[in-house]
């Protein structure tokens, strides 16, 4: 016999997710993987480190005339991922 209170897999890893508070540290790890999906595989190729901090997002970049170009598009980028994710899980951004 089949119980009434049954839920798929799905609702309980959600549930769970929520429960545990993880759900933020699994969507700023979603951000960092995104990256080369988000600017592309040129920014990408430059991109050496990448990790949030604080609701600060940190990207290590290798060529300065990159990191400049990034530091002027710093606000459409973190507008981008605050909409991907929907929440604000980056607040500032520093190219380093």
């Amino acid at each position: 016999m089949r119980r009434s209170n049954t839920q798929s897999l799905g609702e309980v890893m959600r549930e769970y997710i929520k429960e545990t508070r993880i759900e933020r540290k699994l969507k700023e790890v979603d951000v960092v993987q995104s990256w080369e999906n988000l600017l592309g595989k040129t920014i990408a190729h430059y991109t050496r480190n990448i990790y949030i901090r604080k609701k600060i997002l940190f990207v290590e970049i290798s060529s300065s005339v990159v990191k400049n170009e990034l530091f002027m598009m710093r606000d459409e980028i973190k507008r981008k991922i605050n909409e991907k994710e929907g929440e604000e899980i980056v607040r500032t951004i520093i190219f380093k």
